[in-house]
């Protein structure tokens, strides 16, 4: 590479652009909006920033450039992107950079782990993460987290587990894994890919370019996931939670290489979290970075990270939760069906998915509370399934749930829609959530 295109320049898109002015190559910048931050980064990297408002800015962007690396979010039919396949531009994205670089690291390349899936996967990366460390290894959580996998390769990890997006996946040409794991699959970001056809084939290039010394671990129960695995060259292991090389037996988890641990030692037991430790287990036990024994104490002490099934508290005889990392109805659903009777508050900006799948488990609807622009497309796909209120605020939210939280029922954030109506991101809407949560029943302890 002697010229890359970096567009987009946010976290991943910065991180990018250090790592290649500091290998020497030239680089050049830009953004649909460009703002003081990234023309203190172009200044601070000795780096030419081209706005694109015109074609011919985005023809002049894209003059002389081997690569363009567009960050995750930039989706396949933006013009930059068009452009630069037509040009016979490369795209490609930064995991796959990253792996081409860490092939050539002088001793040799270090593990990668891989993990993708439409939910789980931020879990099931911090789960192997873990397991690893307890091994005693030095771990870079990379890809789609708060650190790039091109900003980790000179960092003195020993090995890598890279959370692996759709959107990451979309333009790789060669990255692969040691051992890499598909969560599971149902429709999600079909504004950006454009048909659950265009999301699956992201998906299934994380095997793209598997050999036959590589480990690919499948869930048991899913046929397109598991057909796509044994079409890979890679040793085949399934999990699940009835069956599979890794499953649950006698109240346990186990592996074909013993026992894992049993279930009331895991960190929490809810269906996912099982099926998340199995893959993770799976991950590092088959990759042979650990052994079946090194596990059990790890998945005991192992700490989620915020906004995925949280608890917030017991109030007034209700266990409140902050599911705010939710953001499509097939994650939503996954929550709901962890509790016996739950009132849901869920709404905000629905991802063109089909928000019905949220309402397929009727018996257990006490309540469902409307939230943000799409507040009317969950009302429609609760309609004869349970009571539905809308809320303004999501400090009425919380007490609209109140209100219909009887006889002990549960309440639950799980929006199954982003965040991009009332806050930047899912983190803003939880950290609101469970505000006011707080705040609420302060008051109402203070009135009663």
């Amino acid at each position: 590479m002697k010229r890359v295109a970096v567009f987009g320049l946010a976290l991943t898109g910065a991180a990018a652009a250090r790592a290649l002015v500091a290998r020497g190559i030239d680089v050049v910048l830009s953004d649909d909006e460009i703002v003081d931050e990234h023309r203190y980064l172009a200044r601070e990297l000795g780096c030419t920033i081209v706005p694109i408002i015109t074609q011919s800015e985005v023809v002049a962007f894209l003059d002389g450039v081997d690569v363009l690396i567009p960050a995750p979010g930039v989706p396949p039919l933006h013009r930059v992107i068009v452009e630069a396949l037509a040009c016979g531009v490369s795209v490609r994205s930064e995991i796959d950079i990253a792996y081409e670089w860490e092939q050539q690291r002088s001793g040799g390349p270090r593990p990668i782990l891989g993990v993708t899936g439409t939910d789980g996967k931020t879990t099931t990366t911090m789960i192997a993460a873990a397991l690893l460390r307890g091994g005693g290894r030095t771990v870079g959580e990379v890809g789609n987290t708060d650190l790039p996998f091109m900003a980790a390769i000179d960092q003195p990890f020993d090995a890598f587990v890279v959370e692996c997006s759709s959107f990451r996946l979309q333009f790789t040409d060669a990255f692969r894994c040691d051992a890499s794991v598909w969560l599971n699959l149902a429709p999600d970001h079909l504004d950006w890919h454009g048909s659950l056809g265009n999301y699956t084939g992201a998906k299934r290039r994380l095997w793209a370019y598997s050999g036959t010394g590589d480990v690919v671990i499948a869930p048991v129960n899913n046929k397109v996931i598991l057909e796509s695995a044994r079409a890979t060259p890679a040793r085949c292991v399934t999990f699940g939670l009835e069956s599979g090389d890794y499953t649950v037996s006698s109240k346990s988890l186990v592996s074909p290489h013993g026992v894992i641990c049993s279930v009331d030692e895991l960190w929490r037991a809810l269906p996912h979290d099982i099926t998340n430790s199995l893959a993770a287990a799976a991950l590092v036990i088959e990759s042979g970075l650990s052994g079946v024994g090194d596990v059990a104490a790890p998945l005991h002490s192992f700490e989620s990270a915020h906004h995925r099934i949280e608890l917030v508290g017991h109030f007034d005889g209700s266990a409140w939760y902050d599911d705010s990392k939710a953001t499509s109805p097939h994650a939503a659903l996954t929550a709901i069906r962890s509790f016996e009777h739950v009132v849901l508050i869920a709404g905000g900006r629905n991802k063109n998915l089909d928000l019905r799948q949220m309402a397929t488990e009727p018996q257990r609807m006490v309540g469902v509370v409307a939230i943000g622009d799409d507040a009317d497309a969950i009302r429609r796909a609760f309609e004869g399934v349970c009571v539905v209120q809308d809320a303004t605020s999501m400090e009425e939210a919380v007490a609209l749930a109140h209100s219909m939280a009887i006889n002990g029922a549960s309440v639950l954030l799980s929006p199954g829609c982003t965040s991009y109506d009332w806050y930047n991101n899912y983190n803003e809407r939880g950290d609101d959530f469970q505000d006011n949560v707080r705040k609420y029943f302060s008051r109402t302890e203070l009135s009663s």
